[in-house]
């Protein structure tokens, strides 16, 4: 499936939608940052959120081998990293390999899973397990969810580059070079204090995507029960159509604008397809989930025991992009 999900032998040499998308994010960025910044800030810090989750939908998009056939050309659409947080190749290589649909969920084997593995989870203090029952409901999810995911991935991409993973380091290296474009422009060339930047617009828009993310997956025995539609919202362009998440998963090779005719002309094939498993729109989750948990944090049916050949191989091991999980993750990215 992950090789699939980059070829694009049908589609046209470049898809301009996604080219005019990406020159309208990153200028949309620096017009809030250089001209509405200085007179109106606290707008300008919110719409900043909204643009910062825009280009995270972007980066998935250009993952998947769009706009262009040419993998080294899409990367340099979302070169500068002005979301801070995943360094792209590193995205790209956990993301691909979660589009294993015989796999998702799994705790170990889907790098997105939100489940633990019994065994694992059982190892955790308290705190640490009180926060995740939290992670669970969309209120804690959009609180708290960027903070676990990301501190743990961070962890755990040290320890690989200190134990020598070469893949792993060029990542960082490039993503440090976009970087530090980026922070130079945010504090001197907007004059937002970085802790600012950090706080309100990243904070909040990994907090926008973490909407779309709370609900995309869920146990099942089935594959295709295991994977969300979500209709309609007013956030789908946001999320670059990704609410209709069972039909990427189903056609990962189909341009985000092309998503939503997709699902209209085959509406209820699709939605019997994935066992139902669909919402009319985010309020709907919204409503049933902000407090409660949607999914119990331990896996109901999958790693239930211990797996010593798992457990004690860190250096062939990668943070779960969604943190406090790990999971094996090949060195190189799929070759485009």
């Amino acid at each position: 499936m992950a090789g699939k999900s980059i070829r694009r032998r049908n589609a046209p040499a470049i898809e301009w939608p996604t080219v005019a998308l990406a020159f309208f994010c990153y200028g949309a960025w620096l017009a809030i940052g250089l001209l509405l910044w200085p007179n109106y800030p606290i707008l300008a810090l919110a719409i900043l959120g909204f643009i910062l989750a825009l280009q995270s939908s972007l980066m998935h998009e250009v993952l998947h081998g769009h706009p262009t056939r040419n993998a080294l050309l899409n990367e340099a659409f979302v070169f500068l990293p002005i979301g801070l947080v995943w360094p792209f190749r590193r995205f790209k290589t956990l993301h691909l390999r979660h589009h294993a649909d015989e796999r998702l969920t799994d705790p170990l084997d889907d790098p997105e899973s939100y489940y633990q593995a019994l065994w694992q989870h059982d190892d955790l203090p308290p705190t640490l397990k009180f926060l995740l029952k939290i992670n669970n409901t969309m209120a804690g999810r959009f609180v708290l969810g960027p903070w676990l995911s990301c501190v743990g991935f961070f962890i755990d991409d040290a320890k690989q580059m200190i134990a020598g993973d070469k893949a792993v380091r060029k990542a960082w290296l490039l993503h440090a070079i976009g970087l530090a474009v980026v922070l130079a422009t945010v504090e001197f060339g907007f004059g937002i204090p970085l802790w600012l930047y950090i706080l309100v617009p990243v904070w909040l828009g990994q907090s926008l995507i973490a909407i779309r993310t709370f609900a995309e997956h869920q146990w099942s025995e089935h594959p295709e029960g295991r994977t969300v539609i979500v209709e309609r919202s007013p956030l789908s362009f946001l999320f670059l159509n990704n609410n209709l998440h069972f039909v990427h998963h189903k056609t990962p090779t189909v341009a985000w604008y092309k998503l939503p005719e997709l699902f209209r002309d085959r509406r209820e094939e699709w939605l019997r397809m994935n066992n139902g498993y669909a919402y009319p729109n985010y309020f709907a989750l919204i409503k049933a989930y902000a407090f409660k948990a949607k999914e119990p944090v331990v896996h109901p049916v999958l790693r239930r025991a211990a797996e010593p050949g798992r457990a004690f191989k860190p250096r062939v091991r990668a943070r779960n992009i969604n943190g406090l999980g790990t999971v094996p993750v090949p060195a190189e990215p799929p070759k485009e």
